[in-house]
């Protein structure tokens, strides 16, 4: 379930109608697991929806949840990473299945290849040419792919161009 960023106002609510139909389908299958973690996010959702409308706001948009998924799978990866240090690799295992069944509604990463292509290409087009530009590039970048770019790889690929 890969939501596009690109939609129009009119299908705003796209991740949410996926969340509901993923906590359908976990049920019907009896995936107690996928069951509890969509609840979980509904649950954060909600919450986060009436902090919002306390504070004037409409709920939160696909992009914010977005943001708010990402945040749950780093607070899992640090999670797993405690829990091996502590030799507790059987709740490590299961801090990665909650982010395998979170990353379902997260939308797809550019591959290295992908991601060298653009960065090429916005290198073209706004004339960058010296290590300086960096920034530059990275800003440009994380307007147009916010998102569906690992950003510290972005980076090396500019170095080695520009470098």
């Amino acid at each position: 379930m890969i939501v596009d960023e690109n939609a129009s106002t009119e299908s705003q609510p796209v991740l949410r109608e996926q969340l509901s139909d993923a906590l359908k389908e976990a049920g019907e299958a009896h995936d107690q697991r996928a069951v509890a973690i969509v609840r979980l996010i509904h649950t954060a959702l909600k919450e986060r929806d009436q902090m919002a409308r306390a504070e004037g706001h409409s709920e939160l948009t696909d992009q914010e949840l977005i943001q708010m998924l990402q945040a749950m799978v780093e607070q899992r990866c640090e999670s797993i990473r405690r829990y091996e240090e502590n030799g507790q690799l059987e709740l490590a295992g299961r801090e990665a299945e909650e982010i395998e069944i979170i990353k379902r509604f997260l939308p797809a990463k550019l591959d290295e290849q992908a991601c060298a292509q653009v960065v090429s290409r916005v290198i073209a087009e706004i004339g960058a040419s010296k290590l300086k530009d960096t920034g530059r590039v990275m800003s440009e970048l994380k307007s147009r792919y916010p998102n569906k770019m690992d950003f510290a790889k972005a980076r090396r690929i500019i170095c080695r161009q520009l470098g």
